[in-house]
């Protein structure tokens, strides 16, 4: 029964996927990328500026371009959602994830497809436990912890180096230092700051200006919901309509992180491979077949979830999670 409600919720879902010209599948979201690729020289000439309006300008333009090519667009590579092609979908995720982003692409979509994506808040395996410090209080994990998240990436990321080939290590390291080292450089020559220090200092606030609310949005949607063990999880639909929620939309952060990511994580969760764009053209499709099989379609605002996390913080960050029972499904 279980194998049917998902093969006919995947039919109806092709049937949309297949009336879909390519700018819906793809070039919406592409589109978005390319603005924000576009849109950095801006950003750079705006930090020229001595005064405070054009500085704090070009503070949010690359601070938003920032997340949105190294959240956004690792995201859609690492699920290969950027083209049909595979060759350029190894391409974009090498660019994005480890260029933009300062992390390995191998282990990025290791952990992410194949752990959390597989094992949807399966204990041990995909349960989103990778984002817990439980030796930080709910305060500092919340709000300050969030603001080191540019350090501790390239530094988690050299250390999962010892998992890949030489080669692909060699790669990684090369690309993280050319992204890295091409942000301090143009920070100094194109927006012309005057030290090495105040470079660094100035890419620290850029690419942490949306890591709170990155932070949170890769918890609210899992933790706190059903969590399961490895020999007693439901199948497929149940166990992704059970354990991801969605969150309401929002310009911001529908543009920085994308659409899977926020109000459409439930359908992302259920068809990987769509793209943004595509996940928010499946949504009424996904939402009304969940409620018409009676099934769970989670919803829950920002400002709610962030109250129950800091209501519930040793219950949900610290202690672990009580493992959900199958009785009734």
């Amino acid at each position: 029964g279980e194998e049917s409600l998902m093969a006919e919720l995947s039919e109806r879902v092709q049937k949309v996927v297949k009336s879909s010209s390519w700018w819906e599948r793809h070039g919406v979201d592409a589109s978005i990328l390319t603005c924000s690729l576009l849109a950095l020289p801006a950003g750079f000439l705006c930090l020229r500026s001595a005064r405070a309006v054009p500085f704090l300008a070009g503070i949010l333009i690359l601070g938003v371009v920032h997340h949105t090519l190294s959240v956004k667009g690792s995201h859609l590579a690492s699920h290969n959602a950027l083209s049909e092609s595979k060759s350029w979908g190894k391409v974009w995720a090498v660019f994005f994830i480890e260029l933009c982003s300062a992390f390995t692409a191998e282990q990025a979509t290791y952990n992410h497809v194949k752990l959390h994506h597989g094992y949807t808040n399966v204990i041990g395996l995909g349960d989103s436990s990778t984002w817990k410090l439980p030796f930080l209080n709910r305060y500092v994990y919340m709000f300050v912890a969030p603001l080191a998240v540019p350090i501790i990436t390239p530094l988690v990321a050299l250390g999962l180096l010892r998992n890949v080939g030489l080669k692909v290590a060699a790669r990684t390291v090369c690309c993280m230092s050319l992204g890295l080292y091409c942000h301090c450089w143009l920070l100094l020559h194109a927006s012309a700051f005057p030290s090495p220090c105040s470079a660094l200092l100035c890419m620290l606030l850029t690419r942490s200006l949306l890591a709170h609310p990155y932070i949170h949005v890769n918890i609210f949607q899992h933790i706190g919901l059903p969590m399961f063990a490895a020999d007693r999880k439901p199948k497929r639909i149940h166990l992704m309509s059970l354990g991801v929620l969605n969150l309401p939309r929002n310009a911001l952060l529908d543009w920085a992180f994308g659409h899977s990511l926020i109000s459409c994580h439930v359908e992302h969760h259920l068809f990987p491979g769509l793209s943004d764009n595509m996940c928010l053209k499946i949504k009424p499709v996904v939402s009304q077949y969940l409620k018409e099989k009676k099934l769970p379609y989670n919803e829950d605002t920002y400002g709610a979830r962030l109250r129950l996390f800091l209501r519930q913080y040793e219950e949900l960050m610290v202690r672990a999670p009580p493992i959900t029972e199958l009785v009734g499904i």
